[in-house]
């Protein structure tokens, strides 16, 4: 019964993590930029916005100047998160690729700097009165079950291990229709129920800021109203002249 929950469970939240993001980013996509509203100094060519765009995803280039301090935390929790994730992936390939090898002893200390980052996150969500005034109860719950995710897979590495070959093949039998037995350790249930929480709540929260960026019009836009009128996809029947 255990797996079988579990199973229903991890494809229920895939669903909806699929279907969910494949909606807001349809929505990004077809909403209509009225204005030309890049955030200046911007490139003037469509290659300068593509390594823009590289620097704001790869480098959070303009949070770093904007405010050193959130962009040191942040940084290092979205740089622990990537080294974690890939870590992850030796639950879901076989044979495991060298690059997910090599990277597994770093992937472990990654697990302590995410905690960290998050926890120094959500301590200025408390501590600076202008943050503290915009964070609402969905802010608070979101940092407290990524936090929990976290805690809840070092737990498991560091105090109540759990049989990772059979939850390998848990993971691969899912992917597989073929599904094996899943451990019954509580912290591990406790971790995959809050994944699956996470998967579930993710296209419908603030974290969408991921995909988000690239659709944003101060980001992607040229900044070349002078040589080129811009004019919306809706706006353009309006705008055209009449008897066209």
């Amino acid at each position: 019964m255990l797996t079988i929950l579990f199973a229903l469970l991890f494809y229920v939240a895939t669903l909806v993590l699929v279907a969910g993001l494949a909606f807001r980013v349809w929505q990004y996509a077809t909403t209509p930029a009225p204005l030309k509203i890049p955030t200046t100094p911007a490139p003037v060519t469509r290659s300068g916005v593509v390594f823009r765009m590289v620097r704001e995803v790869v480098l959070f280039e303009s949070l770093f100047k904007s405010n050193k301090w959130i962009w040191l935390f942040g940084y290092l929790f979205h740089v622990a998160l990537a080294l974690v994730a890939i870590r992850h992936l030796r639950y879901f390939i076989e044979p495991v690729w060298t690059v997910v090898v090599l990277l597994q002893p770093f992937g472990v200390y990654a697990g302590f700097a995410m905690v960290a980052g998050l926890v120094a996150l959500w301590t200025r969500r408390f501590l600076v009165p202008r943050v503290r005034y915009i964070s609402g109860p969905s802010d608070h719950l979101m940092l407290a079950l990524i936090v929990a995710i976290g805690l809840s897979g070092l737990a498991m590495k560091y105090i109540a291990r759990t049989d990772i070959v059979a939850v390998k093949a848990f993971m691969l039998g899912l992917m597989r229709f073929d599904w094996q037995p899943l451990p019954g350790d509580l912290m591990l249930l406790i971790h995959l129920s809050l994944v699956a929480a996470l998967m579930i709540v993710f296209p419908f929260s603030k974290l969408l800021h991921a995909p988000g960026v690239f659709f944003s019009p101060s980001r992607n836009q040229v900044d070349n109203p002078q040589e080129r009128r811009h004019v919306a996809a809706w706006a353009e029947k309006l705008d055209a002249p009449a008897g066209e």
